[in-house]
């Protein structure tokens, strides 16, 4: 046992296991500094955390592909423990379905094509015991030619909401990945379960579940009929001005218009001036031109003498082409409005000025 005992530590003291060479010895049992440094990386995409956990080997002057790491032959795609790419949802990477999970990442470098294998055994030393019937896919890639990397790596590059570029840098070779997130539909199915806890007692969390299914899956009835179901348990918990339009904007995704505009109505005759003006706000900037005004009227009518009120005298005299009102009108708006919206309130009065459309 002693004898294996120091085989394995020379073999670590050369660098054939940590990759390095010419470095102080590495301990197999204690917890010393390695050659190739531990790293991890984290980004989220959507509500999804992609995960890769490698150790950092150095090119030290080597040739590291196609020489210390021979063509067509599986690499651990790092040094030391299995490098591993954990994803906290399923994902597709280079259109290849991948289920959440933790995975040993693999590589088998060549002069004009790589392989990259996710393994479903994620807790090896490197990729000694690589068995390619645990394979959870292949990947056909392109090396790229870049500047010379000292230490291998990973980034996880140009996120959006939902996807984005996992990256291998090491020697002179980058490999990316593309990686696509559903993320919309993970984050309907992670609501359901969300509602199901504490926050179920809330107004808010309904109302914003029942927001999130309405913006990111429009023209599909079975989600806007969940957002009708999200929006009255908001109501049934407290009834206010936001779930109110929250519900409005549900029915009438569902073609059910007179009860749409009946929540409406509702919301409007609950909602405080700047409620009600911002929601007006909204719809124009939906186009909805004709209906945003009919609302600055209701809303003049809360309370004619606000500052809220003459920005909306204004916005009305503008629809009309009657300049000289609507500038007067700001005015006084910019007079009464909070000294943080005096800024803003200027700018509107310069632009009404020039006689612009303050409307669009």
């Amino acid at each position: 046992m002693l004898r294996k005992y120091m085989g394995m530590a020379a073999l670590i003291s050369a660098g054939l296991i940590g990759g390095a060479s010419r470095v102080q010895a590495q301990s197999a049992m204690l917890n010393l500094p390695r050659a190739s440094q531990h790293a991890r990386i984290t980004q989220r995409i959507g509500i999804t955390d992609i995960t890769i956990d490698y150790s950092r080997p150095l090119v030290r002057g080597r040739k590291i592909f196609g020489g210390l790491q021979a063509y067509g032959q599986v690499w651990r795609a790092g040094a030391n423990e299995n490098t591993i790419l954990e994803v906290s949802d399923p994902v597709s990477i280079e259109g290849q379905t991948l289920p959440k999970g933790a995975y040993g990442l693999h590589m088998i470098p060549g002069e004009t094509a790589w392989v990259v294998i996710l393994s479903k055994n994620a807790t090896s030393w490197g990729s000694f015991t690589y068995d390619q019937a645990e394979d959870a896919l292949r990947i056909n890639v392109k090396p790229q030619s870049i500047e010379n990397q000292e230490a291998l790596s990973y980034g996880i590059e140009d996120p959006k909401p939902d996807s984005a570029l996992i990256t291998m840098r090491w020697e002179k070779v980058g490999i990316s990945l593309h990686v696509q997130v559903n993320t919309a539909q993970i984050v309907a199915e992670n609501l359901r379960k969300q509602l199901r806890g504490r926050v179920q007692f809330e107004w808010q969390p309904w109302m914003e579940a029942a927001d999130y299914l309405l913006t990111n899956f429009k023209n599909d009835q079975a989600s806007a009929e969940e957002a009708a179901r999200y929006a009255q348990h908001s109501i049934d918990n407290e009834d206010r001005f936001e779930n109110e339009i929250t519900k409005s904007r549900a029915l009438a995704a569902l073609g059910r218009q007179d009860e749409a505009l009946a929540a409406r109505n509702k919301a409007i005759a609950m909602g405080n001036q700047l409620q009600v003006q911002s929601f007006a706000r909204t719809i124009q900037g939906d186009g909805r031109y004709a209906e945003a005004i009919e609302l600055f009227h209701i809303n003049i009518q809360k309370d004619p003498n606000t500052w809220i009120a003459h920005n909306e005298k204004a916005r009305v005299a503008v629809s009309e082409g009657d300049f000289d009102t609507a500038i007067k009108e700001m005015k006084l708006a910019m007079d009464g409005c909070p000294e943080a919206l005096k800024a803003p309130h200027a700018d509107l009065l310069r632009r009404l000025e020039n006689h612009e459309d303050i409307n669009k």
